[in-house]
Order: structure tokens, then C-alpha cells, then sequence
């Protein structure tokens, strides 16, 4: 089964964490990025992946600012896992990332499935 997935463009690593003195911690920014993955994963109704999974990603930047593309893929995935996508993202296999033109707001589309043994 493939789920097919529209989330919000993800903050970059840059912004994902914040140092309290010793600690890291993950930023307003990035809590509040998990939170609405995790709201619209419940309200579609994604149900945890177990064993290994494939995903495949598109972004799209909110604007044309130089962006590297690694930069969204802690973000993306840790929000995924918490959301309850899948348990671990060590699960994941097989992952492509792609870059799309800019549109207002940015977006992020998701599809993930399990892997084909």
C-alpha cells in the first residue's frame, strides 16, 4: 500500500534545534512543525509502517532563497516517526529527495510504502 502524503514545507536543520547552555533542544519552530505532521497524519488515518519502508519526497520551497536539500530531511523524518507513520527511521531502505519550484507557502509531498521483498 502506498500512502500518499501533503505537509508543510519543514524547517531547516539550521532552525530545527536551539542550545540551552549543555543541552539541545528542538526549537519552538520545530515542535510545532511535528505537531501539525502528527495532526494531519491522525486525521488521514496513517497507521505505523513496521518492517522496511520506502519514501519518496518532493519539496517545495516557499521562496527562491538558496536551500540545501539535506537540510530538511531531520526534520522531515523525525516529525514522520512521531506523527506515527512508522516506528523507527532506521526502517527506512530507500529514500529520494527531490527539489521543486518555489510556491507560496511551501509544501512538502510524502509518498511512503513498504518495501517490496
Amino acid at each position: 500500500m502506498i500512502t500518499e502524503i501533503e505537509l508543510p514545507f519543514p524547517p531547516s536543520v539550521n532552525h530545527y534545534y536551539r542550545h540551552v547552555g549543555p543541552r539541545t533542544l528542538i526549537s519552538r519552530q520545530g515542535r510545532r512543525f511535528r505537531e501539525r505532521v502528527a495532526a494531519i497524519l491522525a486525521m488521514i488515518g496513517v497507521r505505523r509502517l513496521a518492517g522496511p519502508i520506502e519514501l519518496e519526497v518532493l519539496i517545495f520551497p516557499p521562496d527562491r532563497r538558496r536551500r540545501d536539500i539535506d537540510n530538511v530531511q531531520k526534520a522531515l523524518l523525525d516529525a514522520l516517526e512521531h506523527g506515527g507513520a512508522y516506528h523507527d527511521d532506521s526502517q527506512i531502505v530507500k529514500l529520494t529527495i527531490e527539489k521543486r519550484s518555489p510556491t507560496h507557502g511551501g509544501k512538502t509531498l510524502v509518498r511512503i510504502q513498504r518495501r517490496q521483498t
